[in-house]
């Protein structure tokens, strides 16, 4: 494992500061960019979740429970009682 090397600390107008290279600056702007993409993705599909569990709740209060024949084991001729089941098997316990 390469050693990591510590920044240059230099003092300007009483105030401590970090000499980088030219190099070294150009990683660091880079490495920002990248992060504020990856920042944007994680923003939208943490909305697409939200929107999604919104989803699953809407679709769990719709179909309701399972009629008491397919209460323990899902009648798959009975659309109601499949996605009921489906939704249960899907969802995550909320926090």
């Amino acid at each position: 494992m390469a050693k990591r090397r510590q920044p240059r600390r230099i003092t300007l107008g009483g105030r401590e500061a970090v000499a980088l290279t030219v190099e070294e600056y150009e990683q660091l702007i880079a490495s920002r960019r990248q992060i504020g993409g990856q920042s944007a993705r994680v923003r939208v599909l943490a909305h697409e979740a939200k929107r999604t569990e919104q989803l699953l709740h809407d679709l769990e209060s719709l179909i309701g429970p399972p009629h008491e024949s397919c209460a323990h084991e899902p009648d798959t001729t009975c659309l109601r009682c499949a996605v009921a089941a489906l939704l249960r098997r899907h969802r995550t316990p909320s926090p």
